[in-house]
Parts: C-alpha cells; structure tokens; sequence
C-alpha cells in the first residue's frame, strides 16, 4: 500500500466530504419535501419493518423493536456504502476522463454519502427509542468505534466491487442477489443462537455478522464483545480493505481506457 495514501486522503477530505453531501443532495432533488425526506424516509422505513416483523412475526428476543430496528440500520448502511460503490466509477466517469485525482476518493465519498444517511436512519432510531422508553446502555458509547469499523470494511468491499465493476458489468447484478442472501444470511430478525453451534460458527465468518451482533450488545444489551471477537472484527476488516486496495490498484491503471 503506497505510504502517501491516508495523506492524501486527508488532504482531498474536502473534497471528499463535498462529493458525498452533493450526493445526498441530488437524491432528494426533485422531490416535494427535498432534504426532509432524509429523516423521513428511514423514519417510514423503519416503521414499516417493525409493524412487519414485529407484529406479524413476532419474536421473544428481548427489546426486539429495538433490535430489528438496530440490525436494519447497520445493514443497511453496509449494503448501501458497497452499492453506490460499485456504481460509483461508472457514474462519475465524466470526471473522471476529465481531471487527474485519486480514483480512490470517488468510492470514499460513496462510502460516506452511505454513513451520512445512517445518521439520517439512527435520528430516527433516537425516536423510537424515546416512545418505546428505553434507556441505552454506557456501552453505546463504543458504538462509534465499531462504525469506524464498518466503514472500513464497507470501504475495501466497495472499492474492490467499484473497479471490478469497470471491467465486468455484470458485478453489479451478482452483488445485488448476494446481498439479497446475505440479509437473511446475517443476525439482522433473529438470533445465531438459534442455529446449531456449527452453523452459527460458520455464519460467523462472514465479518457482517460479528459487527452486528456487537452492535445489537453495544446498543440494547450493555455487553461487550470478547476479546477474539473483537480481534476477528479489527483483522477481517483490515485484510478485506487491504485486498479491495491492492486490486484496486492494480486495476486502475487502464480504468480511463474501460470508462
């Protein structure tokens, strides 16, 4: 990995930071309400799913509401971050054959532009939680530090997903039934616990799953993760980013041809 990498990262932030609100700009551009639908929509969303899961499927997992609600949230953000990802390339390849930069910062910002939604999602997850009259836990404040996780692992996968993407069209349709198995693949309405050890074990795997049972524990349950929980999470994520980079980077270099 080039050592200059994080540098300019952190000199382009912003520019970074100016490409993913223009990007949640233009979602809501032409509609009625505008930016208001960036509370509203998770607002609804999140609504509907509960009366779904939690009324018509009904579960005895304690604070359920709650916990759905959660699992949704980190899911979702994951699932968005590696999609606008993927397309992110293509989309931007206007830019792209025009000006010289790191491609790197187009997938960032997508990445971004997904996170700053979930804060959209999570301040409609502080209403539920104010009617349904819970008091988090001191362990919510980890939560961040568990993002910051996330976002690396949503990072290497969108970036890897972005410039294969440049040269085989088709990812994009094969990441969308994969994601579509891998929420209900991953602890989102349910418990590992109610599979056989072995089974959960090797949903474990995938790192998704730990982050959100750590989530699920973090926000509702005031527990925290052990420690070889915690180092799966920090090593997966860090080799997923590391290997979605390294690709990157070798593929880059013809990406002007492939746009």
């Amino acid at each position: 990995m080039e050592d200059n990498f994080f540098s300019d990262v952190w000199k382009r932030r912003s520019l970074i930071t100016l490409l993913a609100f223009n990007d949640v700009k233009l979602r809501y551009k032409n509609s009625a309400l505008g930016f208001l639908w960036s509370f509203l929509e998770p607002l609804l969303m999140l609504a509907v799913l509960y009366f779904v899961f939690s009324t018509i499927l009904k579960s005895d997992i304690q604070d359920y509401p709650l916990y759905l609600l959660i699992g949704l949230i980190i899911w979702y953000v994951f699932s968005r971050s590696s999609t606008l990802g993927l397309s992110s390339l293509l989309d931007k390849a206007g830019i792209i054959q025009k000006i010289y930069f790191r491609r790197e910062l187009i997938v960032i910002s997508s990445c971004l532009t997904a996170f700053i939604m979930m804060g959209f999602e999570f301040a409609a997850f502080a209403v539920f939680v104010f009617a349904f009259q819970f008091i988090p836990p001191i362990t919510i404040l980890l939560l961040p530090l568990l993002l910051i996780d996330l976002f690396i692992l949503s990072l290497g996968v969108a970036l890897l997903l972005a410039v294969l993407t440049v040269y085989f069209r088709d990812i994009k349709f094969i990441w969308q039934v994969l994601l579509q198995a891998g929420f209900f693949l991953t602890p989102i309405f349910y418990r590992l616990d109610m599979f056989p050890e072995d089974i959960a074990k090797i949903l474990q795997i995938n790192p998704i799953v730990p982050i959100m049972d750590t989530a699920h524990d973090l926000v509702l349950y005031n527990s925290l993760p052990s420690i070889n929980t915690t180092l799966y999470i920090i090593i997966s994520t860090c080799v997923i980013f590391v290997i979605g980079y390294i690709v990157f980077r070798i593929k880059d270099k013809k990406i002007i041809e492939e746009l």
